[in-house]
């Protein structure tokens, strides 16, 4: 089987980024749902693999001598941001699924806690989550928001594992 060229399935996973993008900030400003710490770090990883993909669109990185080091550094990078939205929503899933006695208390707003606090407390106190982020306000086909973007994120580590491992176009 002969995968199609990069450059369109680049496109593609770029469009699909602006779409999460799109939905996101619908279901924060028009539905009023206000996204939890860890909803904002996967919002943060699905703009980098949008711009890793638009950066692959733009340059196209062509083959030299039989070699695609270009190509799989933009895929590589792609893998790195897709895993870490993939922990980020995986570990929201996670809380999603405790019983109410055992989910984290709320925590300080992020703005504030980037102002007051180092960085790699910050990065601690949001990855272990809080109230909010076990919450489940909105499903789509019995997904919880979470659930979805997990399955992005997947299909993005997938995509980006096509791409490191696929031959010369």
């Amino acid at each position: 089987m002969t995968l199609p060229a990069s450059r369109p399935l680049y496109l593609l996973a770029f469009i699909v980024c602006v779409l999460l993008m799109g939905t996101a900030l619908y279901l924060e400003h028009v539905v009023g749902l206000e996204p939890c710490p860890l909803c904002i770090l996967q919002r943060l990883a699905v703009i980098v693999i949008g711009l890793l993909c638009l950066a692959a669109v733009l340059h196209n990185p062509t083959p030299r001598n039989g070699k695609r080091t270009g190509a799989r550094v933009y895929a590589v990078l792609l893998i790195l941001a897709s895993l870490f939205g993939g922990a980020t929503a995986a570990r929201q899933v996670w809380l999603q699924q405790l019983p109410a006695d055992q989910v984290p208390t709320c925590m300080l707003p992020l703005d504030y806690m980037l102002e007051a606090l180092p960085f790699w407390e910050v990065l601690s106190q949001v990855f272990s989550g809080t109230a909010q982020c076990a919450e489940v306000t909105w499903t789509f086909l019995g997904l919880s928001i979470a659930e979805g973007t997990l399955i992005a994120f997947v299909c993005f580590t997938v995509f980006g594992l096509m791409q490191v491992l696929r031959k010369v176009d």
